[in-house]
């Protein structure tokens, strides 16, 4: 690969990504310890701060490997930083990807950093850095789920285990949208360099409408339900029960309330 060349400040951490970490960090021990007043608050802050921390950290995946890949601009842009507001849309990468978990409890893929793809070489390489992204992704649940599928349980208590799950849901739903082959997303960014000049000028301009055309389909109910059954599956393998999933958005949505089956022990 390319031999990268940045300056020293330019892959410096953010003061406001140790914040979000910072955020995320403090709310989990309150959810561990119980010390929160009201335990939905702490998962809720738990939840959204490891989210977003997720979110830049697939950003910087695909920066860090077209770096590594020839496009030598990413530093200056500020995309090693982790820095969410760097990216060229913090709309579209944090706000509504935050939105939707609230709304929803669906892990959105947002896009964000600006590739220079004409100084990339290689198919290879750009399917790489669009799989970057969503590898990530599937890091992250990997470590989330690691006590469900290691069977740590033991000692973990009822709050903190269901907040990892809600936690391993978003990051699942993420990854498998972000695989898939639609324009607009990863999944069709990996096949994108081995498609034909003439594919890729026919498909060209439904790419801004990728994204919605698959919440669209989400709205079919049928759809709906393979969806998040595929989503179950993958969890189930990973030992994530439907019941932690079930608890962790509720405890996550505390403003609706809970039932019995949640009660959080401390």
């Amino acid at each position: 690969m390319t031999t990268a060349t940045t300056r020293p400040h330019d892959r410096r951490v953010s003061p406001v990504f140790v914040g979000i970490l910072a955020v995320a960090a403090v709310t989990g021990w309150a959810t561990w310890t119980g010390f929160a007043a009201q335990p939905g608050v702490a998962v809720f802050l738990f939840v959204t701060a490891a989210w977003i921390v997720s979110l830049c950290l697939h950003e910087y995946a695909h920066a860090r490997t077209a770096l590594h890949s020839g496009d030598i601009t990413v530093g200056a842009k500020g995309y090693l930083t982790l820095n969410p507001l760097k990216y060229t849309h913090v709309l579209l990468s944090i706000v509504l990807p935050v939105v939707f978990v609230i709304m929803g409890g669906i892990g959105l893929p947002g896009g964000a950093v600006f590739i220079e793809h004409g100084r990339i070489r290689g198919r290879w390489r750009h399917s790489l850095v669009s799989a970057a992204g969503p590898l990530a992704n599937v890091l992250f649940a990997a470590v989330v789920t690691a006590p469900f599928w290691l069977g740590a349980l033991d000692g973990v208590p009822s709050g903190f285990r269901f907040a990892l799950a809600f936690l391993a849901l978003l990051e699942v739903s993420a990854t498998i949208l972000n695989f898939l082959p639609v324009p607009g997303l990863d999944g069709y960014g990996i096949i994108e360099p081995w498609l034909s000049h003439k594919v890729k000028r026919q498909v060209e301009p439904f790419a801004p409408f990728g994204l919605l055309f698959v919440f669209a389909l989400l709205w079919v109910p049928s759809v709906n339900a393979v969806f998040f059954d595929a989503v179950d599956a993958v969890l189930r393998v990973l030992g994530v029960g439907g019941l932690d999933q079930y608890c962790g958005q509720a405890l996550y949505r505390f403003w609706e309330g809970t039932d019995g089956f949640c009660a959080v022990s401390r």
